[in-house]
C-alpha cells in the first residue's frame, strides 16, 4: 500500500463527520500528496507533507496507546479525533511549496550548478495551526479540543511572546489533546524525520 493510498484509506474508514468527503476530495484536488512538509528542514523532499502527516498520526496514536495515557492520565479519544487532528494538522501547508532553482557549489567539483529547491510562497499568509483550523472548518465542524489541538501542535516553538507562551500553556492545561499532538508532531519531526537521525 502505497502512503497515498494508507492516508486514504485511514481518513475514510475513521473520518466520518458532515462534510469530510468534500474536505477529502479538496485534499486530493490539492498538492498535499506531492508537497514537501517544509522547505529545508523535516521531510523537505516531495510527497514529505503525506509523510510527515501518516508519521504524525503513527505517534499520536502510539502516545495514547501508552499505559500511563490511559490510566493515569486518563486521556481518551474516539478514532476520528485522532485521525483529524493528527492528517489535517499540517493542511496549512497545501499549495505553499513551488520549485525553484538556484547555483549551489559542488563541494567534489568546485564547480557551480543549478538544483532544485523548495520556496515558500504562500498567497494565505493566516499563520499556522490556526490556518489549518480555517482551512479544515468550510467543510467540516471541529470540536473545541481537535481545534486548540491542531492551532497549538506547534507547542512554544510557535510562540514568540510573552502572551503567545501564556496561551500554549493555557491550551496545553485545557486541552490535553493539544499537548499530545504537538508531542507526536515533535517526535515525528525530530526523531523520525531529521537529518540528524
Amino acid at each position: 500500500m502505497t502512503a497515498r493510498d494508507r492516508f486514504i484509506e485511514i481518513f475514510k474508514s475513521k473520518i466520518k463527520r458532515e462534510g469530510a468527503d468534500k474536505l477529502l476530495e479538496y485534499i486530493i484536488s490539492s498538492d498535499f500528496f506531492v508537497a514537501p512538509a517544509s522547505a529545508k528542514y523535516h521531510s523537505a523532499y516531495e510527497g514529505g507533507l503525506l509523510d510527515h502527516s501518516l508519521n504524525v498520526y503513527d505517534c499520536l496514536c502510539a502516545y495514547l496507546d501508552r499505559d500511563v495515557a490511559k490510566n493515569k492520565y486518563k486521556l481518551s479519544y474516539s478514532d476520528e479525533t485522532i485521525a483529524i487532528v493528527s492528517l489535517l494538522h499540517d493542511l496549512c501547508k497545501v499549495n505553499v511549496y513551488k520549485v525553484s532553482k538556484r547555483n549551489v557549489k559542488n563541494k567534489e567539483t568546485g564547480r557551480w550548478e543549478e538544483v532544485d529547491y523548495f520556496e515558500f510562497d504562500d498567497k494565505l499568509p493566516y499563520g499556522h495551526g490556526e490556518k489549518s483550523v480555517y482551512m479544515i472548518t468550510p467543510f467540516m465542524r471541529l470540536t473545541r479540543e481537535e481545534a486548540f489541538a491542531i492551532r497549538y501542535h506547534m507547542g512554544f516553538s510557535g510562540a514568540t511572546t510573552s502572551i503567545e507562551t501564556n496561551n500554549v500553556s493555557k491550551a496545553f492545561e485545557m486541552f490535553p489533546l493539544a499537548f499530545a499532538l504537538s508531542t507526536a508532531d515533535m517526535e515525528a519531526t525530530y526523531y523520525l524525520e531529521s537529518e540528524n537521525k
